[in-house]
């Protein structure tokens, strides 16, 4: 998983990337909120607090499209479209890094 916690990174993202292949992600901090504008692929988002715990997922987010503001949200992780469920990853699991 690539890292992004610098100001453009963080802007930057997975805009104007190919792919996402999987076991590949991208970890954004802070970061409470995403777009996947420029983006070429869909993309599962994991929201994540303080406490290492998945608050919210959206799955499939299609490019052009906004991501809903998750307040309680210290970090995301974006990931290919299909790993959340292709993992059984569920609202309250806990992250490790």
């Amino acid at each position: 998983c690539r890292v992004a916690v610098s100001y453009w990174p963080r802007l930057i993202g997975l805009m104007g990337a190919k792919s996402l292949e999987a076991g590949e992600g991208l970890l954004i901090q802070p970061c409470n909120a995403i777009h996947t504008h420029f983006m070429r692929f869909p993309i599962d988002v994991l929201y994540v607090s303080r406490e290492d715990k998945v608050i919210a997922i959206d799955e499939a987010v299609a490019p052009w499209r906004f991501g809903r503001i998750r307040r309680d949200a210290r970090y995301v992780i974006e990931l290919p479209a299909g790993t959340s469920a292709a993992t059984g990853t569920e609202v309250g699991d806990m992250v490790t890094r």
